[in-house]
């Protein structure tokens, strides 16, 4: 996914907004001086990517813009626009969602409406992106919640504002809010590809296996320990075997040895066991119908209420009509002044310019008002019908939706009955168990053989799982990916000459810390132990650059931009007017970091966007070519900024 286009409504409903276009897939640079918008351009992006606080300044964005609106490309060709409201108090969870192919584009003032709400953009836009419907779930033992992975997550590592990029303590977008580090802990290594639904699958499976294994492990144990003959419990055993099914015809009063013979032949039964029935097809079936249904439920509501709306426009302009209508039948009071020449003053009796109605063109306008309203009350029975029509579809709708409900349920009583079955199997394996060590006193090598043949079986199983497993160790993936990570880190921090980083061996992303560390010969660093401002925005630039070369090689499910804020802060002075001007900075080492994002760009072919915000403004062709908005006043000295002029008070 990147970004096309961002645009401001204004909030008087004014028709012409703010758009602001972006190119995909190449460097896109906005310059300008300060207090002009550019740092406010990352908070609206993340405001309409679905964030539910919004980081917006109150001036002078509060007091003009209404709707914030940004336009998205997929990688498969289509676009979607993602619109919020302006944020009543500290939030607001209303949204607008709009799909559509490559022609679509940012909507008009009036076609903004609130037809979703935050957590279905999220959906919607992390069905899109490709993020798995993967719930993590924390460690046991642990006070923290389960939750879904989602664009909320991925969004994390696409940020970086101007407070964020010089941070030596932390790396990541919004890392140092409550709570926030652990998340990225959580759900970095799924957006890297070492965890997935997958290894959880894998780990519940083991579970069960070494729980098998240690059932059989018992029963192995118990029949080496006893090989002694039945006691007085033997008939008691018969008859929880036959009320289980595993006998029949058993005599009222066995003796001993019908008992020891009953016994093992209830040992040796196979209990009946239920044909396994193809309810995964069945219940994808009806998942599927009970999503069309949704849907076509949801269509006639957006039916009926544009219907709705219909007849109430329809009911506002014949009451109007019957307004103006009453207010003209005034005329029929007139006597002989309705024969007045309208040519004339009557206070003055001088010729008038523009001569006005008389007394007939009004009558005339009563009468056409009259056969309107006419018109108008004859349609509302057509809307009536046609509202019951719909009202009837979609009851019939929503019944069908309710059968779909109860098949569903019947497939849950279905899988029930299975359980039940599964209980009474586990009821005779206990019985049978129970027989086992009673016949133990008697029991024959076979018998014994047999058990340890269980045995190994379960503990085979429970080998090969934990081998799928231990390939799956998270930990050891995640590293693997932040080695690979390391390597363009590396690279890019010996050619910025960033602090440290000429004598390293490696620079990398620590997952423990979620900072930048840098290994050498030495010893380890952190970049907290690194001085300097421009190295810390170096090593914030060279990480996040090669996490997302990382990720786009990968096809990995997060965003395809990068959005950077004043990375050339630590060269200029504190909040400089216009950093164009300022003479003494080290306009190398600005060059040189500019050079690499547009490097990085090109090197992902299309496939990374990369969005900085800054004072700087290089002559260089490559430079002003990246430029997609220089917000410095122009030749005639009128101010050029996000807000255009005319919107402030």
């Amino acid at each position: 996914m990147q970004l096309l286009a961002l645009a401001l409504y204004h909030r008087d409903g004014r028709k012409d907004h703010r758009v602001l276009r972006f190119r995909p897939g190449a460097l896109n640079i906005i310059t300008g001086e300060s207090e002009t918008g550019k740092s406010e351009v990352q908070d609206i992006v993340d405001y309409c990517l679905g964030r539910r606080t919004a980081n917006l300044p109150d001036e002078p964005i509060d007091q003009s813009v209404g709707w914030y609106a940004l336009l998205v490309t997929f990688k498969d060709g289509g676009r979607m626009v993602l619109a919020r409201p302006r944020p009543t108090g500290a939030s607001t969870l209303h949204a607008m969602v709009r799909t559509g192919d490559a022609t679509l584009e940012l909507p008009q003032a009036d076609e903004l409406i609130a037809n979703s709400n935050v957590a279905a953009l999220r959906s919607e836009v992390s069905a899109r992106l490709g993020i798995e419907d993967f719930r993590f779930q924390p460690p046991a033992g642990t006070t923290r919640n389960a939750f879904d992975v989602s664009i909320a997550h991925a969004a994390l590592l696409c940020f970086q504002n101007q407070n964020e990029i010089a941070d030596k303590t932390a790396l990541f977008h919004r890392q140092t809010e409550t709570g926030m580090a652990q998340t990225l802990k959580d759900t970095l290594p799924y957006f890297l590809g070492a965890a997935g639904p997958e290894q959880s699958l894998r780990r519940h499976h083991l579970g069960e296996a070494i729980r098998a294994q240690r059932q059989a492990q018992r029963k192995y144990d118990d029949a080496l320990r006893q090989q002694a003959a039945t006691d007085a419990g033997g008939l008691a055993l018969v008859r929880l075997a036959e009320n289980e099914g595993l006998l029949t015809d058993v005599p009222p009063a066995p003796d001993t040895g019908q008992v020891v013979a009953l016994l093992q032949q209830a040992l040796d039964a196979s209990p009946r066991t239920a044909a396994p029935l193809d309810l995964p097809d069945r219940r994808y079936e009806l998942n599927e119908e009970r999503r069309a249904l949704r849907e076509e439920l949801q269509e006639y509501d957006d039916t009926l209420a544009a219907v709705d709306r219909w007849q109430e426009q329809g009911r506002a302009f014949t009451g109007e009509l019957h307004l103006q209508l009453d207010r003209l039948k005034s005329l029929s009071l007139l006597g002989p002044e309705h024969l007045h020449d309208t040519t004339v003053c009557p206070m003055c009796t001088q010729p008038l310019q523009e001569p006005d109605p008389s007394a007939q063109d009004i009558s005339n306008l009563t009468t056409r008002l009259s056969d309107e309203l006419t018109h108008a009350q004859t349609l509302q029975p057509v809307r009536e019908e046609h509202r019951r029509a719909l009202q009837a579809e979609r009851a019939a709708v929503a019944e069908r939706l309710r059968l779909n409900g109860a098949q569903l349920r019947d497939l849950l009583t279905s899988d029930e009955r299975m359980r039940n079955l599964q209980e009474q199997q586990m009821r005779i394996a206990h019985i049978q168990g129970r027989i086992a060590e009673a016949l133990s006193r008697t029991g024959t090598a076979s018998d014994i053989s047999k058990l340890r043949h269980d045995l190994e079986l379960a503990k085979d199983r429970v080998a090969t799982l934990q081998v799928l497993v231990d390939e799956d160790d998270v930990a050891a993936e995640t590293e693997r990916c932040l080695t690979d990570i390391a390597v363009n880190m590396t690279a890019w921090a010996k050619r910025l000459n960033l602090g440290q980083a000429a004598n390293a061996t490696e620079v990398s992303i620590s997952l423990n810390l979620l900072n930048v560390v840098v290994r050498s010969p030495d010893g380890r660093r952190p970049l907290r132990r690194i001085g300097s401002a421009k190295n810390h925005i170096g090593y914030h630039l060279v990480a996040h650059l090669a996490l997302h070369t990382y990720l786009r090689s990968n096809s990995r499910p997060v965003p395809g931009f990068l959005m950077l804020d004043q990375p050339t802060q630590a060269f200029f002075p504190e909040k400089p007017r216009d950093a164009s001007k300022v003479q003494d900075a080290d306009w190398a080492t600005v060059t040189a970091y500019f050079t690499l994002l547009d490097e990085v760009a090109r090197l992902n072919e299309g496939n990374l966007q990369i969005i900085v915000s800054d004072h700087a403004n290089l002559p260089e062709p490559w430079f002003q070519n990246a430029v997609i908005a220089n917000w410095r006043p122009d030749d005639e000295g009128n101010r050029n900024a996000l807000i255009p002029f005319d919107w402030t008070p």
